[in-house]
């Protein structure tokens, strides 16, 4: 009667196992959305629990199974074969969803991660926009200029790390075919933002560049036609000192 109740416990691990490999391992999902993938997530965690709280039933199955093959040998071989065949395979799924739990939760941190680093491009684009509108209607000054010249050029030299980094973890998540809808737009998005603004801000660090350069060149042309109207106010008045004649002078003072 032993026998009998050890070979029906042994056929009703094996009849769960192979359901929890049905609904766990074999079933098709699709992740469309952050709240599938994440519910996929929350349930492999719980099959995973569920699997290794078997254990203990197992163990208990394998220690009554060798007990009685060491008290009756005759009817505890089969007993015993059937069993290796059953902790076989319940090691398998054991390891085949410890696998797949740990998979789904790399894919779910892939997910966040790339919502961070789209988060940080997201402030500093919103920074560059903010100093980019800051060059516009500036006052004809040099100090103006060139501090919304170096505050800009502040932002431009941001590492392109994080760029890297979004590249390719929304490209990981799209060759597995997970998010791949919302993954393609926000990129698409993001990379359409990136690239308008970025060649704006360009823009307009040439056109600040340029016009701080012509601002210069004028205050050293002011400058040395400075020096040159003190110098010649210098002669004049040291003609006029000197009482010397008009046609006297050098033609420039004339």
């Amino acid at each position: 009667e032993k026998a009998v109740n050890l070979k029906k416990d042994l056929a009703e691990m094996q009849e769960w196992m192979t359901q929890a490999e049905e609904e766990y391992l074999e079933k098709d999902f699709e992740y469309k959305s952050p709240e599938e993938l994440e519910n996929a997530v929350e349930e492999m965690k719980r099959a995973k629990e569920d699997v290794l709280q078997k254990e203990v039933r197992v163990k208990i199955l394998k220690d009554n199974i060798k007990m009685l093959a060491a008290k009756v040998p005759s009817s505890g071989q089969d007993l015993v074969t059937e069993l290796n065949v059953v902790l076989e395979n319940y090691q398998l799924l054991c390891n085949r969803i410890r696998g797949k739990c740990h998979t789904l939760e790399e894919v779910w941190s892939c997910w966040i991660e790339l919502l961070q680093y789209l988060d940080l491009e997201t402030a500093w684009l919103n920074n560059l926009e903010e100093r980019v509108q800051m060059t516009e209607n500036l006052p004809d000054k040099l100090d103006a200029i060139n501090d919304a010249l170096e505050s800009l050029e502040s932002v431009l030299r941001h590492p392109a790390d994080n760029r890297t980094q979004i590249r390719e973890l929304g490209q990981t998540l799209i060759d597995g075919g997970i998010l791949d809808d919302i993954i393609s737009e926000k990129l698409e998005a993001f990379n359409a933002h990136y690239e308008e603004l970025s060649h704006l801000a360009v823009s307009r660090q040439i056109a600040l560049e340029q016009q701080l350069q012509t601002m210069r060149e004028t205050d050293h042309m002011l400058q040395v036609l400075q020096e040159n109207l003190v110098e010649l106010d210098r002669q004049l008045t040291s003609y006029l000192t000197d009482r010397i004649d008009a046609f006297q002078m050098p033609q420039e003072a004339q």
